[in-house]
C-alpha cells in the first residue's frame, strides 16, 4: 500500500473511533440546556443520564452506545487526489481494524452465513460507501456509523404529486409519530424530497449532516425546516419517549428535482447520538479532522 493509502486507512479508523466515542460539543451543549429547561423530573433524569454517558465515553474513549451501527462512509474525491479504485478496499480494511481496535460491535449479518464478525459484508455492500467526484486535490471523508434502532424507524413514501408540500409535511409528522420512543429520542431528523425512490433516502441521510441548527439558505426550505421541527416537538414524545424534554434537537431538509408523476419522500432519523466525524486529506498526505462535520 502507498503512503497516502496508509494515511487514508489510519484516518478512517480514527474517524470511526471519534464518531462512536465523542459526541460533538455543540450537541452536548444543547442537550445540557434542554436538561436545565425541562421541568419534569423524569425527562430531566433521562437527559442527565445521556450527558453522563457522553462524559464516560469521551473520557474512556469507549463507545457511547453498545450498538455502534452499520459502518458508512461519505467520500468526495478530488480530481487531483492520487487514489481512485483503491479507496473502497482501504475503507474496508479500516472497518476491520476499527472493529478490533475501537472496538466496534460486529453488526454485519449475512442472511445465510450469519454475523461476519468484522463489520464487513460478504457481498461488498457493507461498509456502505457513498462516492462523489469533485474538483480539487483533496479527499473528504465522513464516517457515519448508524445504529439499528434509529434505522428501523426510517420512513419512505411515494406520494401523489398533487399532495404537494402539505402532503410532505403530513408524512414527516406521521413518520415521527409512528417512531415514538423506538429510536431513543431526542432525535435528529433528515428529510429528503424528490430525486427518486432511492435518492430521496440518500438525501435524507445527507440532510442529517447539515450544519447543526443552521437553516437552509433557501428561505422557503428554511421555513419548512423550522415549521417541521416545531411540529415534531409538539408531538410530546420527549426524551426516551417519556413525554418530557425535547422530541427532536434538529431537522433539515434536502431537495432534488423529481419526475412529474412522482413525489418521493424519505425520512431518516438519528437517535440522540448522531455519530459522525469528518477529515480532509490533501494530496500530499496532510490530514485535517473536523469532529463537528
Amino acid at each position: 500500500m502507498t503512503e497516502i493509502g496508509r494515511i487514508l486507512e489510519d484516518t478512517a479508523v480514527e474517524l470511526l473511533r471519534i464518531a462512536v466515542t465523542e459526541l460533538p460539543t455543540e450537541y452536548v451543549e444543547v442537550i445540557d440546556e434542554a436538561m436545565e429547561e425541562t421541568e419534569g423530573a423524569v425527562g430531566k433524569a433521562q437527559l442527565t443520564n445521556i450527558l453522563e454517558n457522553v462524559d464516560i465515553a469521551r473520557e474512556g474513549s469507549k463507545p457511547m452506545c453498545q450498538d455502534t451501527g452499520i459502518v458508512a462512509f461519505m467520500v468526495k474525491v478530488g480530481d487531483g487526489f492520487p487514489l481512485r479504485s483503491e479507496v473502497k478496499e482501504i475503507l474496508v480494511k479500516a472497518t476491520r481494524r476499527a472493529t478490533e481496535e475501537v472496538p466496534l460491535r460486529p453488526n454485519a449479518v449475512d442472511m445465510f452465513k450469519g454475523n461476519t464478525r468484522d463489520n464487513v459484508g460478504l457481498n461488498g455492500h457493507v461498509p456502505i460507501i457513498y462516492f462523489d467526484l469533485v474538483e480539487g486535490d483533496d479527499l473528504e471523508l465522513i464516517a457515519m456509523p448508524k445504529g439499528g434502532g434509529s434505522t428501523n424507524i426510517a420512513a419512505h413514501r411515494m406520494l401523489k404529486p398533487g399532495l404537494g408540500m402539505k402532503g410532505v409535511k403530513q408524512f414527516v409528522i406521521e413518520a415521527l409519530s409512528n417512531a415514538g420512543s423506538l429510536g431513543c429520542p431526542p432525535y435528529f431528523v433528515g428529510v429528503g424530497i424528490g430525486g427518486g425512490e432511492d435518492i430521496c433516502m440518500k438525501l435524507a441521510k445527507e440532510a442529517l449532516l447539515k450544519p447543526f441548527r443552521i437553516r437552509s439558505e433557501d428561505p422557503k426550505v428554511a421555513a419548512i425546516e423550522s415549521e417541521l421541527l416545531e411540529k415534531v416537538n409538539e408531538l410530546g414524545i420527549g426524551a426516551m419517549g417519556l413525554g418530557e424534554g425535547p422530541t427532536a434537537l434538529d431537522l433539515h431538509v434536502e431537495m432534488a428535482a423529481r419526475h412529474p408523476a412522482s413525489l418521493p419522500v424519505g425520512v431518516v432519523i438519528s437517535c440522540w447520538a448522531l455519530r459522525h466525524a469528518k477529515a480532509v486529506i490533501s494530496s500530499d498526505g496532510e490530514v485535517e479532522i473536523d469532529k463537528s462535520v
